[in-house]
């Protein structure tokens, strides 16, 4: 029997009935873009053999999910989000309608790929901004935590579900039938999102515009720990996240097939999603920056043993221990930037991290291309995790704020302050 207060908290769907139905109308989503995922690299990979086009994939999202998320963010702080939520999940849905009849033709063109999967990037990011914002406006600030550790449950449900349906159908109904897949799921979150009520910001809302976007950037001067978390992330990503070279691996380098790399993209998630329900103890840290350093060394050592292994099935099993490290990272991350974040600037304070967290695997998936491409793919992974290990001993050193950070004071600071005003 495990003992009390081993598996994840769910206090959070126990108690807020909003917050729970936000959570389980976001599954949808989450799967349906990993589907996407998967049929977009798979489908560039077959068009034109090169980890490096399927590097450019990601780099073609950059900037649009950046500047979605900024200018996201902005939106969300200053209407209903719940209003913004449906926008943006129809729009995606029209987006992913396009590649899957663009996947059908028998002369699919790679540009429209790149085109429409940037398009939905920026629409993502502006969804993802006001997602986050609206999904811990439901919940009191002593389950932060907890909620945390929900939403990335979400996640890494969807990365494990996600790639191991989309990996398994590939083959039997192509990579058009997949990307129709994406597309349903996205209007089935607009339906579940069109049933909550409306989730207006404190105050009633800040007046978008370029003073708003600032604003949020403003709010970052001086805190070092909200910083670091940043650095962190980018650090852990660019230099270890080996994903756009999951095709190359899976088709050449391990000799399987498309259910190959389908395990090679569910591998992280399959770790992540043990770490997450495992997680009851993240509740009782003290000190998440501390959880943030130590997770991210074990993902780089981790993604470092991958890229040493040849066997397919032990391979996973690294992948699968990086993905549990970096759930435990992204947790006590976005516990830090959600408690650093008062409500009227979590919109724009949860874009400027969705727009780190969906830059930097994009920015990886780049330089493990072009490193595989300049040298190898094995020295592309083992350099990687190398570095990203080197990087958050760097971070850790030289942002002592990160290390220090406590919940327990935090939480105090802010309601001395709530009394005082």
């Amino acid at each position: 029997m495990a003992p009390a207060g081993f598996f994840v908290d769910i206090t959070p769907l126990r108690r807020f009935k909003e917050f729970r139905r936000l959570w389980f109308g976001l599954v949808f989503a989450q799967v349906g873009g990993q589907l996407g995922i998967v049929a977009a690299s798979y489908q560039v990979y077959r068009l034109t053999h090169s980890s490096l086009d399927v590097g450019y994939v990601s780099l073609a999202q950059l900037f649009p999910a950046i500047i979605g998320s900024i200018l996201g963010g902005s939106i969300a702080d200053s209407m209903d989000r719940r209003k913004l939520l449906i926008i943006t999940e129809s729009s995606m849905a029209l987006c992913t309608a396009g590649l899957a009849i663009n996947a059908h033709s028998a002369h699919a063109s790679l540009m429209l790929i790149f085109v429409l999967s940037a398009i939905t990037a920026g629409i993502g990011g502006c969804d993802s901004s006001a997602r986050t914002a609206m999904l811990m406006a439901t919940i009191d600030r002593e389950f932060f935590v907890q909620a945390n550790t929900l939403r990335q449950l979400i996640v890494q449900v969807a990365i494990i579900v996600g790639p191991a349906i989309g990996g398994l159908l590939l083959a039997p109904i192509g990579v058009s039938g997949v990307f129709w897949l994406n597309a349903g799921a996205f209007v089935l979150t607009a339906t579940a999102v069109a049933t909550l009520r409306p989730s207006i910001p404190d105050g009633g809302g800040t007046r978008f515009g370029l003073s708003s976007v600032v604003e949020g950037f403003s709010f970052l001067r001086g805190r070092q720990a909200l910083q670091a978390c940043f650095v962190a992330d980018l650090n852990a990503m660019i230099f270890g996240m080996p994903t756009s070279l999951f095709p190359a691996l899976g088709l050449a380098y391990f000799h399987g097939g498309p259910e190959a790399v389908g395990f090679l993209f569910a591998a992280p998630g399959v770790g992540a999603l043990i770490a997450t329900v495992a997680s009851g103890w993240t509740s009782r840290i003290r000190h998440p920056g501390r959880a943030v350093v130590l997770s991210i060394a074990i993902w780089g050592v981790a993604i470092t043993l991958f890229g040493l292994i040849p066997l397919l099935w032990v391979a996973l099993i690294f992948l699968a221990i990086a993905g549990a490290a970096d759930v435990v990272s992204a947790v006590f991350r976005g516990t830090i930037v959600q408690l650093e974040a008062p409500d009227e600037l979590r919109g724009r304070i949860s874009a400027i991290q969705l727009g780190v967290v969906q830059s930097g695997p994009r920015l990886g998936n780049l330089e493990a291309g072009g490193v595989a491409q300049a040298i190898s793919n094995q020295f592309s992974v083992v350099s990687g995790g190398i570095a990203s290990i080197i990087g958050i001993a760097i971070i850790a050193r030289s942002m002592p704020r990160l290390l220090s950070y406590e919940i327990a004071r935090v939480n105090e600071e802010h309601h001395i302050s709530e009394t005082n005003d």
